[in-house]
Parts: structure tokens; sequence; C-alpha cells
């Protein structure tokens, strides 16, 4: 750890505000430049890295810390950047979704979309049993492979080639928009 490093994390310790002070002045543009390889915006970047201090001060994140204060704050921005980016996909996904929903409702007549949903229904009882089990428990009870996996007594794999089949084969019976109205 170098000099100045030690410097700034006894500053912390005590509570002075000058070591958040030369922190953010030492490696602040470093860090904007960084968070900008994950944003297209410098505005976002900078919101990120001015989290990361404000985390950093409001949390005492250096009062027991012994390694590289840079290495740190860049590992901080990078699991903020990243957790950031997960949630703009998030929301990007329940937008589609929404959109999608919408462009079948405008299409179908609700008569219709009942008819449909009925015939995927009776499409997913066709299913080989392990299938039909693997298929349910990630659509509809909104499980994850290994909880599938771990609940079933089979492997990961095996989940996901249950699962793998079981789209195949509706997919080649059913057109795509009734898919997406699973619950």
């Amino acid at each position: 750890m170098e000099n100045h490093e030690q410097d700034i994390i006894s500053k912390f310790k005590s509570g002075d505000e000058s070591g958040l002070r030369l922190l953010f002045d030492l490696y602040y543009v470093p860090l904007c430049a960084y968070a900008h390889k994950y944003f297209d915006s410098i505005d976002q970047a900078e919101d990120i890295v001015q989290e990361a201090f404000i985390t950093l001060w409001e949390k005492n994140r250096l009062i027991h810390f012994t390694g590289s204060i840079k290495a740190y704050l860049f590992s901080i921005v990078r699991n903020n950047s990243i957790n950031k980016i997960k949630q703009e996909n998030r929301y990007r996904f329940e937008e589609i979704e929404n959109k999608a929903y919408g462009i079948i409702e405008d299409k179908f007549e609700s008569q219709e979309l009942d008819e449909r949903k009925s015939k995927l229904y009776q499409e997913i009882d066709l299913l080989p049993k392990q299938c039909k089990k693997v298929f349910e428990a990630i659509v509809f009870e909104k499980m994850k492979y290994a909880e599938v996996a771990a609940e079933l007594n089979v492997s990961v794999n095996t989940v996901k080639t249950h699962y793998s089949r079981a789209l195949k084969q509706l997919r080649s019976n059913l057109d795509i928009l009734i898919m997406i109205m699973l619950p």
C-alpha cells in the first residue's frame, strides 16, 4: 500500500473529511473514465462515481480497510455500473413485455385470445411428463433451473434439456405470440 493511501485511511478512520477530498481529487477522473466504458453518457458515469464516494464515506467502508483503495474504488464503480445496467435492462424488458401485450390485445379479440390460450394449455398437457413438470415449474412457478433440479432430483443440465424440448415442441405447434401470453 502506498504512503498517501495510508494517510487517507488514517484520516478516514478519524472522521476527517479531508481524507474524502484527497480520495476524490486523486481518483475521480480515472474512475469516471472507467465508468464511461459502461455507459454512453458521461453524466451517468459521473453519477456512478459520485455514488461510490458517498457510499464509501457514509458507510465508513475504510474503517477496517487494509487493501488498495484504488482497487477497491474501481471494484465499487464496476459493481455499481453492472447493477445499474441490470436494473435498466429489467425495466426495458418490462416495457417490451407491456408493448407486446398491447400488440396482442390490438391484434386479437378477447374470445380469440381465450381460444388460443386454451390451445396453449392443451399443448402443455401433451408434453412428456418430465418436460411438462420442468416447463410448469419454470414458467408458472417462476423457479430457477437449480431449484427445479433440486426438486426433481436431476441435474441442472437435465432441467435445461427438458425445458428446451418443451419450448421447441410448443413453438412448433403454436405461434410465438401466444407464448408471450403465459402468466
